[in-house]
């Protein structure tokens, strides 16, 4: 006889909203929670299994037997199993065993809203309970300017188990040790945010996290979920943000997982035309089903609520919106109609970007959105999908297209540098150098660079300066800011001992003081989104390769005027007009010797003089140093 009393989470009217889609807190209801009833203490399971016949809590405390602990279905047909069982409590290992109702199927499933998992490759979750004091209100209290639109926002991308390793214990640092190290590397390179591939509980390490099965629980693989939390604590207490990679867009088939989980199509969508991704060979949810949507849309809600995370980036989003994405013709079935969107993913994603910004306003939902999908990151209200900002994956091609080429041939495509001025104002776009330019043969970024050694130093230095002063927010993956020449392998520590060369020790200082000058200058981030914050000074100088830019603030005073010269010739008495009267004030040389540049041309201020040029009424005659970047304000 099964030793479970009923009892229930539930009310009716959750019971409701879970069957509308529109119940966003679920992880209050569904898993495991310790709790006391009638004076025990024990725990409290409910999971979703409509298609099952009985549903088993299975576990060390019972010997893995399935007849000592059946759930009790619910009566309103929601397929809801629950119950209380006593005298189980914290640490104890289960998971469900469900018999089907037709087929005979049965499977063993981990608890799909655990919040601690096993380590993997052992695949059973752990009762848990959410027990952490948090010491980040100032942050809490301040992060709504901090992740603002008009803020500065400079993202470090981070594969944990990957960013440094314990040699001697060939291991990656658990999450209590990159509380002290990472934190404190990341604030003295002064990024504003820190963006972590997945961490959420994941079976197979080549994924990179990008498969996940525990969609409630970071990885047992860096520590405990407390010590995760601490983790985000010291972020925060030292001003810094956290984004989190999400997946909403496919999950793996492993047995312990969502598919097939209770001998039918629950999670995925049952038309293989629209439930499996041939890329990945994985299972794409049913966007469709009310309680799918309400599961991940509570998944996206716990980890800015249960750990205070202050965005998401949102992994895969084109293969979401299209159902012929990586399909061949014949392969996928149009939309009612007749067209090629898929329309519950876009209803899901607006209904996400809606109660993630009714929650939590002073959060950023981020869209890795690859195609030319229109309006990804307007409001809902307008007709848009709602995101806050958007990959701006065309820049990234173009300029690492451009900057791959020798300098001599950089005439012929510098409109391969300004066409994305011609869009940068269509989506609040943020400028990516991901993990995904760096693997799979295509090279580190330092090794797409041509030239001699000072050369390919010279124009990755030229290449982030230009991403830091050019329209957008920032992100740039781990070992790109100290110029790894190998590509990123997740298994191995980033190449640390490169710091003890010079011209790797310059692009790292570089990269530090391009995150101070995008923080101090308001002209870079107060309309980083706007069509007013940017001017162009030349952009048609093909024969030099160079262009210049004005960057423009809320204050008329703030700007900031920016050169750059993509050959290795230094320009002397280069002209360009100017706005208004004053002196050029330099305030970032990418050529300084500080960096490992040349040094050559260093001229603190340049007099402005009356002069038509440009179509403007002053100008300047300005020394350029070879393959740099200069940025000056004007001092009247």
């Amino acid at each position: 006889m099964s030793k479970v009393l009923v009892h229930s989470l539930f009310s009716d009217f959750d019971i409701n909203l879970f069957k509308a889609g529109k119940h966003y807190r679920l992880y209050e209801k569904f898993g495991s929670h310790i709790i006391t009833v009638d004076g025990v203490e024990g725990t409290y399971f409910a999971v979703w299994a409509p298609s099952a016949k009985s549903v088993s809590v299975v576990g060390d405390f019972n010997f893995w037997n399935d007849q000592e602990h059946q759930l009790n279905v619910r009566w309103d047909a929601s397929g809801v199993w629950e119950g209380f069982i006593p005298n189980i409590g914290k640490g104890s290992i289960y998971k469900y065993k469900i018999h089907a109702t037709n087929s005979g199927i049965q499977t063993e499933k981990a608890d799909p809203y655990a919040r601690r998992c096993e380590h993997p490759p052992k695949t059973a979750s752990i009762v848990w309970d959410n027990d952490y004091d948090w010491n980040d209100s100032t942050w809490m209290k301040k992060r709504k300017q901090n992740n603002a639109i008009d803020a500065p926002y400079s993202v470090y991308e981070v594969h944990l188990g990957s960013w440094k390793k314990k040699i001697e214990e060939n291991r990656s640092l658990s999450y209590t040790e990159l509380a002290e190290e990472l934190v404190s590397y990341v604030k003295k390179m002064e990024f504003t945010h820190v963006e972590l591939m997945p961490i959420m509980e994941y079976p197979y390490d080549p994924s990179w996290g990008y498969q996940i099965t525990g969609y409630f629980a970071p990885t047992a693989r860096f520590g405990y979920p407390e010590e995760f939390k601490l983790l985000v604590d010291t972020l925060h207490q030292n001003d810094i943000g956290i984004i989190l990679d999400w997946v909403p867009s496919h999950f793996p088939d492993d047995a312990h997982g969502l598919g097939f989980f209770d001998g039918s199509c629950l999670y995925e969508h049952p038309d293989k035309r629209k439930g499996y991704h041939p890329d990945w060979k994985s299972l794409i949810f049913n966007y469709d089903r009310n309680e799918v949507r309400s599961f991940l849309i509570s998944n996206a809600i716990f980890w800015l609520d249960q750990y205070h995370a202050d965005g998401l980036r949102v992994d895969a989003v084109a293969s979401m919106l299209f159902l012929d994405y990586s399909r061949d013709e014949g392969a996928w079935e149009p939309n009612i109609y007749g067209g090629r969107e898929n329309l519950d993913a876009i209803e899901f994603m607006k209904a996400l970007n809606i109660e993630v910004y009714q929650s939590f306003p002073d959060v950023q939902v981020i869209a890795e959105e690859s195609t030319s999908f229109p309006m990804v990151s307007k409001p809902v209200f307008t007709g848009g999908l709602g995101f806050g900002m958007k990959w701006m994956m065309g820049w990234m091609h173009d300029t690492l297209q451009y900057f791959a080429k020798e300098p001599i041939y950089r005439k012929h495509h510098q409109n391969d540098l300004t066409f994305s001025m011609t869009y940068a104002f269509t989506e609040n776009f943020m400028l990516p150098l991901s993990h995904d330019e760096v693997v799979y043969g295509k090279k580190s970024i330092i090794g797409r660079m041509p030239g001699d050694e000072w050369q390919k130093f010279a124009n990755l230095r030229l290449l982030y300066s230009y991403m830091f002063t050019h329209p957008g927010t920032k992100l740039l993956f781990m070992g790109a800011e100290f110029g790894q020449h190998n590509e990123w392998d997740f298994q191995k520590s980033l190449d640390w001992h490169l710091l003890a060369y010079d011209y790797h020790t310059g692009v790292k200082n570089t990269i530090t003081d391009l995150n101070k000058l995008y923080k101090k200058y308001p002209a870079l981030y107060d309309k980083q989104f706007d069509r007013d914050g940017f001017q162009w000074i030349s952009y048609d100088d093909h024969e030099n390769s160079i262009i210049a830019y004005i960057r423009k603030g809320n204050e008329e005073k703030d700007i900031l005027i920016i050169i750059c010269n993509f050959t290795p010739v230094p320009r002397t008495d280069y002209k360009i007009g100017l706005p208004q009267d004053g002196k050029l004030v330099l305030v970032f040389n990418s050529d300084d010797k500080k960096y490992g540049g040349s040094g050559i041309y260093n001229s603190k201020e340049i007099k402005i003089t009356k002069d038509n040029w440009h179509y403007r009424e002053y100008a300047a005659e300005i020394n350029i140093p070879p393959l740099s970047a200069m940025v000056f304000k004007i001092k009247k």
